[in-house]
């Protein structure tokens, strides 16, 4: 007969113990207690339920059909109830509920991956706001107070409001498809002959840059304001341009797009973008919000994602 009395979150954590160690013993083990208390909490649950999870008629205790048909419910009750008590936790540990993070689109996201991985085990009850957007874009978004945190690329007219932290550089290099012009150049390609092919150019919408234009060199130029359609269009050999060393290198490797070497005409050809980390001097961020900070920083100090190549180019 069914119990009145509602299963705790002690009794189906020790259930699923069972079932992932393969005994009783084993799940005594594996939850440091005595067998006797596993054997209990299982019996207690199963009057509860008013139906036997575990056939102990063998050496190894294995699921009857109801406990079968019950698991799937109670795992996910189980991690419900878990998420319930961390973000309790997290509530009176002042953590923020939600984290807002605006990335630039030139960022490498490797460098904020793993970071991600460990903080969401590190803050269970912190809910991630994640959006990408380009060059000032970004950057206003951290500006508005619509993110706390933005990895941005550091255009230094718009950062008096804001704490920033420099993190490393990213490269840009000039590509274009095996089938474009450029791409099947042989040698390092005069300006002139640059001026005669499209430049798919990334555009600021903010405004927060003056709309000026940086390392345009072709008189035709078709504008594009997301970075991930432009590398598509390179791909598809519908212009040439600059992209960041780290998203194209994978495409250079494989020959889906190659190197346009540029002729020296005088000055630096490299050109590389400098990256921070900021947020609102007058909103930074809760404790969640300061390790993601702190950790991204400290990552991309030790070991920054940075691609150097000759020549690049916007």
């Amino acid at each position: 007969m069914m119990s009145q009395a509602i299963p705790s979150l002690d009794q189906l954590q020790v259930m699923l113990a069972v079932v992932e160690a393969g005994s009783f013993s084993g799940a005594a083990r594996r939850l440091n207690r005595a067998q006797s208390a596993i054997t209990y909490a299982v019996q207690r649950l199963e009057e509860q339920l008013g139906t036997p999870l575990f056939d102990r008629t063998s050496y190894r205790p294995s699921l009857t059909e109801a406990g079968r048909i019950l698991l799937p419910r109670a795992r996910l009750i189980a991690e419900e109830m878990q998420a319930l008590a961390d973000h309790a936790r997290g509530i009176a540990a002042g953590l923020e509920p939600e984290l807002t993070l605006v990335v630039d689109a030139m960022f490498p996201m490797c460098a904020l991956l793993e970071a991600l991985r460990t903080f969401g085990n590190r803050f269970p009850s912190v809910s991630p706001r994640l959006y990408v957007e380009s060059m000032g874009a970004a950057t206003e978004m951290v500006l508005s107070g619509t993110c706390t945190i933005g990895l941005l690329v550091a255009f230094s007219a718009a950062f008096e409001p804001l704490h920033r932290r420099p993190l490393a550089e990213v490269t840009l290099i000039p590509v274009a498809a095996p089938s474009h012009p450029l791409g099947q150049f042989d040698g390092p390609v005069p300006r002139d002959e640059l001026r005669r092919h499209v430049q798919l150019v990334l555009s600021d919408r903010s405004g927060l840059t003056g709309n000026r234009d940086y390392g345009v060199w072709s008189a035709q130029t078709w504008r594009l304001a997301d970075l991930g359609a432009k590398h598509a269009m390179l791909k598809a050999g519908l212009g040439w341009g600059s992209m960041p060393a780290h998203l194209v290198a994978d495409d250079l490797a494989a020959g889906r797009l190659r190197r346009v070497v540029i002729a020296a005409e005088g000055g630096d050809e490299e050109v590389s973008l400098p990256l921070c980390a900021a947020y609102r001097r007058d909103r930074p961020p809760g404790p969640a919000g300061r390790w993601l900070f702190d950790h991204v920083s400290e990552t991309m100090e030790i070991n920054p994602p940075v691609h150097r190549l000759e020549g690049a180019a916007q």
